[in-house]
């Protein structure tokens, strides 16, 4: 998918020479991102790291690892490395100067096509089948799609409209993964 999680993937993966494909049912990426960042994008938080690996509850033996290796300050690094700058509201939330999110998505979108990320929109993921093959409702047609290996980066269930309908879930668990039940984050 082209959400924040997706689009660092690529990032992250085209860095280290990869030929990167992806993949969104949407006919443009960062759909819920663009959404979320129209009354201000709230990036991360700046309390103490303490404090904010609490924020994972259970789940905090897992992530506070990761969260060591690329945290809020990392966060904050990886936007002023687009050219935007960052600030603390009073609340503790860390916002891009001027609040918005198109601008980050937008040089994100440019660094990762230039670094050979390629793009392909309005391709619906229907099943994933043996051997690291995907298949896709795309706008020709069904696609079937053989890759080297496979990130998913699925969305939610929370705003059908903008792409996160949660409609994997059923298909992912019939391919025997472990899924969680949905349950509010914020």
């Amino acid at each position: 998918g082209g959400g924040p999680a997706g689009l660092m993937a690529a990032e992250v993966v085209s860095a280290r020479g990869v030929k990167v494909d992806v993949y969104d049912s949407m006919p443009s990426v960062g759909r819920k991102f663009l959404m979320a960042g129209k009354s201000g994008l709230n990036i991360t938080h700046s309390e103490p790291f303490e404090e904010f690996a609490a924020r994972y509850g259970s789940r905090r033996p897992q992530i506070e690892p990761m969260l060591k290796a690329f945290g809020a300050d990392q966060l904050r690094e990886w936007v002023h490395s687009f050219g935007i700058e960052t600030f603390v509201g009073t609340s503790g939330r860390v916002f891009p100067v001027g609040m918005k999110a198109s601008p980050l998505l937008r040089a994100w979108i440019q660094r990762l096509t230039a670094s050979g990320v390629t793009f392909h929109l309005r391709h619906k993921l229907t099943a994933l089948l043996p051997g690291n093959s995907l298949r896709f409702l795309a706008p020709d047609g069904e696609v079937t799609v053989k890759a080297e290996a496979v990130v998913l980066a699925l969305g939610g269930g929370s705003w059908s409209r903008l792409g996160s309908s949660g409609e994997w879930v059923d298909w992912l668990r019939q391919a025997g993964a472990e899924v969680e039940a949905f349950r509010p984050s914020n």
